[in-house]
């Protein structure tokens, strides 16, 4: 007789709405924004995220039970900006022997932000140390040095970041992915309204880097919801290359408002956004992601940790 995981007997039961199926299971400590994920060398899953000075949390699965193991900067960020006590929008990069975490420092709506790095040879509580910033932007700059994502490919190190004035730029980074070799080059705005771009997370997938990102409004919709349709969701871009180049499925450059829907709001899941791409060594490629649950409230302090493993077969991602 055949008995089925639990986690594919939860991956079955996912139930398709509008063509998107509903997020994997998770138990725990589960209310989280900006999630960021890996795995260590035995296997444990680590999860970071906004809040708390960079919470961490762990699982011997994807679904859970999570644990809150803590804060990864306790007594907030070295980086002398507003806003150093509540770094924010976590990305987690295995780098060497060393694991990787840029966070952001800046104030809602302000210019004047920094990426900073903390290194760990374990990720655990404690250990995390504190390299301060490495891409900054200031009053006047085209882009906000916020929301970092570091792709490795190959020997190169590219940094993808931004979020509103013009949306989503990249530098290349030096061999020890510690400080800016390059000025920054924009790979992705939307020149229609006022809604953001941001969150990037560029993934390489055979012989394509998808640019996946965040657009519309991500927060507070217990106060002000926004019109219907302009709440968060998760676009797409593809290109044959790492630093540019980038079109939507249609074809339309992600510089002049491209980008293709892989998730948006459907049946109880509400604005899913802030997402990243992990590459799981049972499930294969991961979409993960925060989003509100309609039937339990739509405060950010309310927000999930949702997944669901990723379709490339088309040539372009779907859950």
């Amino acid at each position: 007789m055949y008995i089925l995981s639990s986690l594919a007997v939860a991956l079955l039961r996912a139930m398709v709405v509008h063509g998107y199926a509903n997020p994997g299971a998770c138990s725990g400590a589960c209310n989280i924004h900006d999630p960021s994920l890996i795995q260590n060398a035995d296997g444990t899953y680590y999860r970071f995220s906004t809040g708390n000075n960079i919470s961490f949390a762990s699982s011997s699965s994807i679904e859970g039970p999570w644990i809150a193991l803590g804060s990864v900067l306790p007594g907030g960020s070295s980086i002398d900006n507003a806003g150093r006590y509540d770094p924010w929008a976590p990305d987690v990069q295995k780098v060497g022997s060393l694991y990787y975490l840029y966070y952001a420092v800046s104030t809602f709506g302000s210019q004047v932000s920094a990426i900073g790095l903390a290194t760990s040879a374990t990720m655990e509580e404690g250990t995390w140390a504190d390299k301060g910033a490495i891409v900054t932007s200031t009053t006047g700059n085209q882009y906000n040095a916020i929301d970092a994502n570091l792709l490795i490919d190959g020997s190169s190190h590219y940094l993808t970041f931004g979020s509103f004035w013009q949306d989503i730029f990249q530098v290349k980074l030096n061999t020890d992915a510690t400080s800016s070799t390059s000025t920054p080059v924009n790979v992705a705005f939307d020149p229609d309204g006022t809604h953001p771009v941001e969150g990037a997370y560029l993934y390489k997938y055979g012989s394509y880097y998808y640019l996946f990102y965040s657009w519309g409004t991500c927060c507070g919709y217990d106060q002000s919801k926004p019109a219907e349709g302009q709440e968060y969701r998760i676009k797409v871009c593809r290109s044959s290359t790492p630093t540019g180049g980038f079109v939507d499925a249609n074809g339309v450059a992600c510089t002049n408002g491209g980008g293709t829907v892989v998730l948006e709001s459907h049946g109880n899941v509400y604005g899913p956004g802030g997402q990243g791409v992990y590459t799981d060594p049972k499930l294969g490629p991961v979409l993960y992601y925060h989003y509100v649950d309609t039937t339990i409230g739509y405060a950010d302090s309310q927000k999930l940790f949702g997944w669901n493993t990723i379709d490339f077969s088309s040539g372009w991602p779907s859950v």
